[in-house]
């Protein structure tokens, strides 16, 4: 009703709709990709009288159509807003040419994409390992071994970091690194086991 509800006002009630129009002459939305058809309406109702929009955001990563972000809000932009300057963010500053050249690789493989060629001026670096697992228990279980065999050639536990993307994976993970006698720190986060509810338990 948050989103639903406010369209329905700015369409009945236009005096309203131009009353937050003029409080709302600059609007800037992150993750456009991201947005819904009711956040996307909500935008173009807002943004219809003085045009002055900017969004950000990349359809390749788009991942949220499960819960009902649509891909074309972005991939239209041009469309709603013809007058629209594009700018294309391509250079990566973060990653090594290799990771770089991996991630373009997969991603050139989506259909519904607007081209861009992304490139660094940072080293190659490594090249990439990809270890295919059967399940997230596999997986943390060769996380560990991998560990494992990285401090029997005299790497110290402590210059191992382990990124993962979401807290609700840290749990398989711990479980891996604790049957491997793997010392770890959580970093941002409580480890499972000394979360209260668990003590308690």
């Amino acid at each position: 009703d948050l989103l639903i509800k406010i369209i329905e006002l700015f369409k009945t009630h236009p005096d309203i709709l131009e009353m937050y129009q003029d409080k709302f002459r600059f609007i800037l939305i992150d993750e456009y990709q991201d947005t819904n058809y009711s956040q996307y309406t909500i935008t173009r109702l807002l943004a219809n009288r003085y045009k002055n929009i900017c969004v950000t955001g990349d359809p390749d990563q788009s991942i949220y159509g499960w819960r009902g972000a649509d891909i074309r809000n972005i991939m239209d932009f041009e469309k709603d807003y013809p007058d629209a300057r594009v700018v294309f963010l391509e250079q990566n500053y973060r990653s090594t040419k290799h990771i770089l050249h991996a991630a373009s690789s997969i991603i050139q493989q989506n259909k519904y994409r607007k081209q861009k060629l992304l490139w660094t001026e940072n080293v190659s670096g490594e090249k990439l390992t990809v270890i295919s697992c059967e399940n997230e228990h596999a997986e943390a279980d060769e996380i560990a071994k991998t560990i494992k065999e990285l401090a029997k050639e005299g790497v110290r536990y402590s210059d191992i970091a382990l990124f993962y993307r979401t807290n609700a994976q840290s749990r398989v993970l711990e479980i891996s690194l604790r049957n491997s006698g793997i010392p770890y720190t959580i970093i941002g986060g409580v480890e499972f086991y000394q979360r209260k509810e668990i003590k308690d338990v």
